[in-house]
């Protein structure tokens, strides 16, 4: 097993998670199997009791993770399904330690940091390396493992021995390291002296820095790079410049074209022909239609866009909120349109008769779709059902995300059934229709862990073949999506809300749980009580979110078409683990696809 550790200084939040997802798509490229695990020095013992305003979006996985929300961007870059037991944290280490001493493995010695802790977490990455993460059934040939924080933090220490007694059991060539640094710009010239502290902070704490990952505003300089390479005692091709760049689908570009690839392979001595010519040829056509994809978006003229109101709580962290994002900019990509996402926070929709009200509804107003997502609480989600209400009596494309589904209910049954005061007993405990309700089986006096979450099956139920969303799932009888929820919609109501013309057209494999809803007489109004966006890929769009900014494009028709087709067009051919994929019958996808993405790195 080989191992390439990214690992972070100077400051956080500088593109690890990125730079360590690019990393593993490039080892792709040339044939190897790849999974990666993520290192999180914080004492929560996973990320599901975490604010969003806090730690960015809660990710979840398959098997029901809550997880720091870079195994994300590892699945998107990667296209493999990890596991829980990918993501490791502070406390759960020392809870798996502590709970191995009372059990009395450790046969009355006294449990110690070191060697106890340090050897926990290397037997816990060899094992969870190994395990297959794709549908080659095979164990990986590279585990990425990133390490959150910053070296030098006091949470991070533990981590780091551990990583260096890491690097010696795994023997020569087997382990590269990847330390991302900040190069500064002041009055106009690059800096290096914070890198230069940042390598001796590592070298210090018993890392050795292979290669060195210079973050910077604009590319590097000549004269910077040789600098970096002095004054840290690398060779110049050890020294990677990763500028902002449009679009953080760029970066496995950039690092491309600096040789990152060849530097890989001679740190790791990774023989090119022992790999599986299958596998190498696989790995090119992903690398040759990721490359079509992401530098196809500079060619985007005004009219090329397609702009969406995300009508959220935690705007003001775009982070709360990066599946989305990126489930818009796949689907973006897909219909061939410059995403242009606005950012409308709910509360200031109920704000009557100030300019914050004023400008969020001309927001709303002006875009080509609606967006609510998920989220907890009661702040806001007032205005996101007065944006539901307008998405459907103005005929404009909407998509309710969990709490956005349940919502579009809550509306629905207020101003179409006449049910006043109609709400959820998440919002109010004495609402006379409670059209939302807690799930039976959840235990109201647990937080961690305690939803219903991880994949699970929705059925398409009889009669609803007319379904746009539907006809996008190539019309499968049932799909597997993610879940994170422990409130549904009361099926006491379901009866008077169907009449009314609200369709309950997805439901849980028992019939009980309702899933997705959508009318009929409406260009896209879709609610599903699922989480479509954690299984978004690049090369492969979430369903729901595909149609919803097809629909905004004017688009929906054809891009439902070409799903139809039986054509051989498709980024990705095919189904993943089972699932339908949504470009799995081909069509007009592939040509003049362009990139959605409007972030910078």
């Amino acid at each position: 097993m080989k191992y390439v550790l990214v690992s972070g200084g100077v400051i956080s939040g500088i593109g690890k998670g990125v730079i360590a997802s690019s990393t593993g798509l490039l080892l792709k490229t040339i044939g190897m199997k790849v999974t990666s695990i993520k290192i999180d020095p914080y004492m929560n013992v996973d990320a599901g009791t975490m604010a969003p305003t806090e730690h960015g979006e809660c990710f979840v996985l398959d098997d029901g993770g809550e997880v720091d929300l870079d195994l994300g961007n590892y699945e998107r870059y990667l296209n493999i399904t990890l596991r829980r037991d990918n993501s490791i944290t502070t406390g759960r280490m020392y809870q798996h330690v502590i709970d191995r001493e009372r059990r009395g493995d450790y046969l009355g010695k006294t449990v110690q940091i070191v060697p106890h802790l340090t050897n926990a977490i290397q037997d816990w990455i060899d094992r969870v390396a190994r395990t297959c993460v794709d549908d080659t059934n095979e164990e990986p040939d590279v585990c990425i493992i990133e390490l959150g924080g910053t070296v030098g933090d006091i949470e991070s220490a533990p981590f780091i021995e551990a990583m260096r007694q890491l690097r010696r059991r795994a023997g020569k060539n087997n382990f590269c390291q990847i330390h991302v640094s900040l190069i500064p710009v002041v009055s106009g010239e690059q800096k290096t002296k914070p890198t230069q502290a940042a390598i001796r902070d590592a070298r210090s704490a018993g890392l050795q820095p292979d290669l060195i990952a210079c973050r910077c505003i604009q590319p590097l300089e000549d004269s910077t790079k040789n600098k970096v390479a002095m004054f840290c005692e690398v060779d110049p091709q050890q020294v990677i410049a990763v500028h902002d760049v449009n679009s953080t689908y760029h970066v496995p570009l950039l690092l491309e074209k600096q040789g990152f690839v060849n530097e890989l392979k001679s740190r790791l001595n990774i023989d090119q022909s022992t790999i599986s010519p299958s596998l190498v040829t696989k790995g090119q056509s992903i690398w040759h239609e990721w490359k079509t994809l992401t530098t196809s978006q500079d060619r985007f003229l005004e009219d090329e866009k397609v702009t969406i109101a995300l009508v959220g709580k935690y705007t003001n962290l775009h982070d709360s909120y990066l599946s989305v994002i990126k489930s818009l900019e796949h689907s973006a990509m897909a219909v061939g349109r410059k995403l242009n996402l606005i950012w409308v926070d709910a509360s200031e929709l109920e704000q009557q008769n100030t300019d914050a009200y004023y400008k969020s509804w001309h927001q709303v107003r002006t875009a080509d779709g609606v967006l609510v997502p998920g989220g907890f609480g009661q702040r806001g989600t007032e205005g996101m059902i007065a944006a539901a209400t307008y998405a459907r009596t103005a005929k404009k494309p909407y998509l309710g995300i969990c709490l956005g589904m349940q919502l579009a209910v809550i509306e629905y049954a207020r101003n179409v059934c006449g049910m006043a005061g109609a709400n959820s007993v998440e919002l109010e405990a004495e609402t006379p229709h409670p059209m939302i309700i807690y799930m039976p089986e959840i235990d109201k006096n647990t937080m961690g862990g305690n939803m219903r979450l991880g994949i699970r099956p929705t059925l398409f139920q009889q009669g609803s073949e007319w379904s746009k969303l539907r006809k996008l799932y190539n019309n499968a009888p049932e799909v597997l999506e993610r879940h994170r929820h422990r409130y549904e919609v009361n099926p006491a109501y379901i009866e008077q809300l169907s009449a009314a013309g609200l369709n309950f057209i997805g439901k849980d494999d028992k019939g009980e749980r309702m899933e997705i809803v959508e009318l009929q007489d409406h260009p896209w109004y879709v609610g599903v009580q699922f989480h479509p966006e954690f299984l978004s890929r690049v090369l492969k769009p979430s369903v729901p979110y595909l149609g919803f900014v097809a629909a905004c494009a004017g688009l929906l028709d054809e891009v439902t078409a070409s799903m139809q087709g039986g054509g051989g067009a498709s980024l990705v051919n095919g189904s993943e683990n089972g699932r339908a994929s949504p470009l799995q019958n081909g069509g007009v996808l592939l040509n003049g696809m362009r990139s959605g993405s409007n972030g910078s790195f």
